[in-house]
């Protein structure tokens, strides 16, 4: 071996760094020199991410190329190789490999003229579609020419050695965001094992700048072989910057337990003190998504790579300086190691603590958070008032009276009674009868009460949480005496059957409510409701670990124990006074001393009034890729613009944090149009461009969760194991390659809703537009206080896929309070669903809510009836979505101004002739909008009737005009007598008027 000079050469679009370090260099390698560098132009996306230059020194018919690529990607003897003349673009016939692993490449190619010659090997097949990535690498080149190799004689060993070589100039990479240099420059074993042999510990600790993450798990970077065992680390801060910066702890000779970090106070020379208590090691320390402080044990396998990501929180008013100190590395077992650390403070204040400029990683301590943490109500609702006297609590709109065991007598939705007697706890056929009220604590928004009560058998212990906005939890636990056999235990609720009109849930769409229904916990189903427009109950079976909604990426244990292994279920009866609902978990056995927890949410609906008036003006321009509506659609009524993914203003899934400067110019360009701006912003998946994916991988499988790999080049050549790949979108200037969150609670919530506050703060956004997310209602309710504070009147939508989340409108029913609006709809098949699934699951309305259609453009006819179109333009099973003749309409009528009554009133003040024709009423004072739909399996004809006096119209002096609606209707003006024509599945929207 021997030691030689290299080049690493660093070329960005800005700048050129020059790097002379020594490294080592085998003997029998060709080349003494290897230059790092990105493209200044990409090259064609197919060839690869990356690629070698090579220098041909004459022309031959073979010529041999020996050089060290350092590759961390997996099997890149199995990649196809693709050999270009740069000067004529020919390719090259033959490759002959003779050696290919990680570490190096030994082949010989030819015939080949002098000069500059590109070696790609890492090709793939480009997907030009968004969704998921299809295709991957291509397969390995054909075997060169039979003859070249015979002629060439490239079998004989002595013959291979005297070929003419060629030379690796550069190693280069097509942007910048593929570059592998330098943290995934892997060292080669031998290097390896001198650098180990230095070091007396069993493991070694090397602190990192957080300008260079620490990518890689399974290998060493050569930047550290050639640094050397470095145990001090000095960096540069300003005031009231979150510093952050790395530990790389190798586990070189033995797996560690329990790896963490102990801080001294850091001292300057002048005697101040940056104290122990400003840092974190996120690694070890955390706070949940619901404020709980918690610590994690590390771990690190024998021959892996473990980054330790500190974070400094630098005070405000700290004076400039050299600060020094130390850093104690602990494991289980293995003496300490120090590092020592000088932390140079500059004498100036940072803007908003560095978190405007990702790279620094200040935006770390978002991961713990409590921002939007507290009991008090959000703006829309008021606080809980209590009259203990009587068990009564107020809040918006419901009253709840509560029995002397803690649980309902009497629910009330605005004046609407919702049950028909207590809701009751059975246990083995008792009721249970909380006699002892332990404890309440009373807050403006939550109030618990905690109860106790004994059985022959059992202690029990029950604790309930009410909150302002109509959500109330229960968790009762049973503590075994004895060694007993349970038979049952039971929830019952009854409700009024002039209430429970309709259900979804439990096997269920939205349909009324049968006179008898049975299931388990195969569908997957936790939850159902009951009711009508004017109240209802959901009901959500809880206990296992993830209490969001059941989307098809995450398929939870249902609770042990409602479940019991199958022999739990739900049931429902309707009779004439009474609907009983019992949720029941089936016989089981239990121990002395065992313990059981059954959890369960109420949610009271609808949640808030419905608002006709914002879903008549709020319309909405939905168009994923070009968000910019034209000026003739801002005089067609567009008020709310809907940012997606995937475009110039909002390039990476999730992660709206680097296209700012585009972002912001864009939402000053539409706030200037008197138009609203919401974006694309969720939690499923996670962009690959996202600056912090390093540190997030860091965690282990925390946030970024785990799986088989594969997808989209990027992620196997930089993330290579351990991922989930979801979302692909192709941009104009590059991949987002997206990858899935790990399913249940994490700290990525609190960075996620920090973020929130950010773009509120600093794009000026106007609210966000959910797809398909998977956190539960406490973060919904952050979120809002959130927005309500940061921005007052922001607003939020939320979309789903029915084949998705199975049934959007039960599975996110406990977000209601807090959204504006719902664009449920994609896979909805609305031809065929019949009203009460149209009231239930698309119309919102039972919840307080209303929305909008999707799927190949909705039914028009069927979805004025329920105060739907679509939205403008988004395109949808090739159907572009256009509801502009109908918001002419609604303007010339005036329809935000008028009060919307449906069939589903109970004083509607239109009718029809037939049942499976339906109708809804927009009234204002001298005139009435009708909308009209069919059900029907042919065209009928019917008759219409109004509620004159309600609707303050003389039957004998008005007229029926049907106003032309392109693509809905003609223009036509029918008598109030008349017969009116309707095909299956369409409708009319009519004017009735003097």
């Amino acid at each position: 071996m021997k030691n030689i000079k290299s080049l690493i050469l660093i070329n960005s679009r800005q700048s050129l760094f020059i790097v002379l370090f020594s490294v080592f260099s085998y003997l029998g390698y060709s080349q003494s020199e290897v230059e790092y560098s990105v493209a200044e132009t990409p090259w064609e996306a197919g060839l690869g991410n990356h690629r070698a230059i090579l220098e041909v020194p004459n022309k031959a018919e073979a010529v041999k190329v020996n050089f060290s690529w350092r590759r961390h990607d997996k099997n890149p003897e199995k990649r196809q190789f693709v050999i270009i003349n740069s000067r004529t673009g020919e390719t090259i016939k033959n490759i002959h490999r003779i050696e290919i692993n990680n570490e190096k490449c030994e082949l010989v190619f030819g015939p080949a003229e002098k000069g500059e010659h590109l070696f790609y090997y890492l090709p793939y097949k480009p997907d030009p579609e968004w969704g998921y990535y299809k295709y991957g690498y291509l397969e390995q080149e054909k075997s060169p020419d039979l003859l070249w190799v015979t002629d060439n004689k490239l079998s004989n060993a002595k013959r291979l050695r005297k070929l003419p070589k060629a030379t690796c100039k550069e190693i280069q990479s097509r942007t910048d965001f593929d570059s592998f240099y330098p943290m995934e420059v892997v060292a080669t074993q031998e290097e390896l094992e001198e650098f180990v042999s230095t070091a007396e510990s069993a493991y070694i600790a090397i602190p990192e700048d957080r300008k260079y993450p620490i990518k890689m798990r399974d290998h060493l970077p050569f930047k550290w072989i050639e640094n050397g065992i470095e145990q001090h680390f000095k960096g540069s801060a300003q005031r009231h910057e979150y510093y952050t910066f790395q530990i790389g702890i190798y586990a070189s000779k033995i797996a560690l337990e329990n790896i963490r970090l102990e801080f001294s106070n850091l001292k300057s020379s002048n005697g101040d003190t940056l104290s122990e208590r400003v840092f974190t090691c996120f690694n070890t320390h955390g706070v949940d998504p619901y404020g709980n402080s918690f610590t994690k044990q590390v771990k690190v396998a024998k021959g892996k790579v473990q980054p330790l990501w500190v974070g400094v929180d630098i005070p405000k008013d700290i004076k400039a300086g050299l600060y020094t100190g130390n850093i104690t590395v602990k494991a289980n077992g293995q003496p300490d190691q120090n590092i020592t650390i000088g932390l140079n403070i500059e004498d100036r204040i940072i803007a908003s603590r560095g978190d405007d400029e990702p790279w620094r990683h200040s935006r770390l301590r978002w991961l713990n958070s409590t921002i939007g943490i507290d009991d008090e109500p959000t703006v829309a609702y008021t606080s809980i008032d209590t009259d203990k006297l009587d068990n009564t609590w107020k809040l918006l709109g419901k009253n709840i009276e509560y029995g002397d065991g803690g649980l309902p007598t009497s629910i009330k939705a605005w004046d609407t009674e919702i049950l028909a007697g207590p809701i009751k706890f059975v246990l083995d056929g008792e009721h249970i009868k909380n006699e002892k009220q332990v404890s309440t604590i009373g807050k403006s928004g939550v109030v618990v009460n905690r109860y106790s009560s004994n059985t022959q058998n059992f202690d029990i212990e029950t604790e309930s949480t009410l909150e302002f906005d109509g959500h109330i939890n229960y968790k009762i636990k049973l503590h075994a005496q004895s060694d007993v056999d349970l038979e049952d235990f039971k929830l019952q609720i009854p409700f009024q059957s002039s209430v429970a009109e309709y259900m979804m849930g439990m096997g269920l769409p939205g349909t009324k409510v049968p006179r008898q229904h049975q299931a388990k916990w195969s569908g997957p189903q936790d939850s159902f409701w009951v009711g009508n427009s004017y109240g209802g109950l959901h009901v959500e079976l809880r206990g296992g670990e993830y209490h969001g909604p059941l989307l098809n990426l995450y398929k939870p244990e249902p609770p042990k124990s409602w479940d019991n292994d199958g022999k739990g279920g739900f049931s429902i009866e309707k009779k004439e006074e009474e609907t009983m609902a019992t949720v029941f978990s089936g016989k089981r056995t239990f121990a002395k001393g065992e313990e059981l927890v059954f959890e369960l949410s109420f949610l009271i609906t609808p949640v808030k009034e419905v608002d006709s008036k914002a879903q008549f003006t709020n319309r909405y321009y939905h168009n994923g890729l070009a968000p910019k509506p034209k000026e003739e659609e801002i005089t067609d009524g567009v008020k709310i613009i809907n940012v997606h993914h995937a475009n110039k203003y909002n390039p990476f899934i999730n992660y709206p944090f680097i296209n700012t400067k585009e972002m912001r110019g864009f939402v000053n360009e539409m706030h200037a149009k008197n138009l609203r701006v919401k974006i694309y912003y969720t939690i499923r998946e996670l962009s690959n461009h996202a600056t912090e994916i390093w540190a997030l991988r860091s965690l282990g499988n925390e946030i970024l969760g785990t799986g088989k790999g594969g997808g989209y080049p990027w992620l196997q050549e930089h993330l290579v194991t351990d991922y989930n790949t979801q979302w692909y979108s192709p941009l104009e200037n590059g991949i987002d390659a997206s990858i899935i969150n790990a399913p249940g609670d994490s700290r990525w919530y609190n960075y996620y809703l920090e973020g929130l506050s950010w773009l509120l703060k600093n794009m000026d956004i106007d609210g966000l537009y959910l797809d398909d997310v998977t956190y539960d209602r406490r973060i919904l309710k952050r979120m809002r206080k959130i927005l309500d504070s940061e921005k007052p009147g922001s607003m939020i939508d939320l979309h789903s896929n029915t084949g998705f989340s199975k049934g959007p409108a039960n599975q996110y029913a406990e977000f209601f309070p807090y959204l504006d609006k719902l664009w449920f709809g994609e896979s909805f098949h609305y031809d065929e669903m019949p009203p009460e699934n149209w009231l239930v699951e698309v119309s919102g309305i039972p919840f307080g809510h209303m929305g909008d259609m999707l799927h190949a453009g909705g039914n028009p006819w069927r979805g004025m009836v329920y105060g739907m179109t679509v939205r403008y333009p988004w395109f949808t099973e090739g159907v572009s979505c256009d509801p502009r003749g109908i918001w002419k309409v609604w303007d010339d009528f005036g329809i935000a101004e008028s009060k919307m009554i449906g069939y589903w009133d109970r004083d509607p003040v239109v009718f029809c002739s037939r049942e499976d024709v339906k109708a809804t009423a927009y009234v204002k004072e001298g005139k009435v909008m009708i909308s009209v739909a069919s059900w029907a399996n042919e065209t009928v004809n019917i008759k219409l009737d109004l509620d004159w006096e309600a609707v303050g119209l003389d039957k004998n002096k008005v007229r029926i005009i049907a106003p032309k609606i392109e693509d809905f209707q003609p223009e036509r003006t029918f008598s109030i007598d008349e017969e009116i024509p309707i095909e299956p599945t369409k409708g009319w929207l009519l004017i009735v008027e003097l």
